[in-house]
């Protein structure tokens, strides 16, 4: 990675809930509110946007571990705020503290870890072996 990354920087996204945030499983929605699956989701778009920038050519960013605490609903409409804070960084892992806000209201928490790979190792990862 590229110098300049450093603890307790942070990058945020907005969003607004639409009905493909839904809780849903096979397409059936459970609950007509934003989803653990799109919190998830968000949170890493984040966390992503803390590395982009430091990024040399030849690597990228993998997901390492995520946590969360889904604590607060948000409905169809809704401004949803997510922020990613570095937390701990080495050469090869970033790990990210992360926030996810409805208005006022802290509706997420959680933790995402990066792993910082040689991209022609990721594609030897995911070359099929033949036996």
């Amino acid at each position: 990675m590229k110098n300049g990354l450093s603890l307790g920087d942070s990058a945020v996204i907005e969003a607004i809930v639409t009905e493909e945030m839904f809780a849903q499983f096979e397409g059936v929605v459970v609950h007509p509110a934003y989803s653990t699956v799109s919190m998830v989701y968000h949170m890493e778009w984040a966390a992503r946007k803390l590395i982009l920038p430091y990024l040399e050519e030849q690597e990228e960013g993998v997901g390492g571990a995520v946590s969360l605490k889904h604590l607060g609903m948000a409905t169809l409409g809704s401004n949803i705020r997510i922020e990613a804070i570095v937390i701990e960084l080495t050469p090869d892992r970033v790990l990210a503290k992360v926030e996810v806000r409805h208005g006022d209201r802290v509706i997420g928490l959680g933790e995402v870890k990066q792993i910082i790979l040689n991209k022609q190792l990721i594609q030897e990862k995911l070359t099929p072996r033949v036996f």
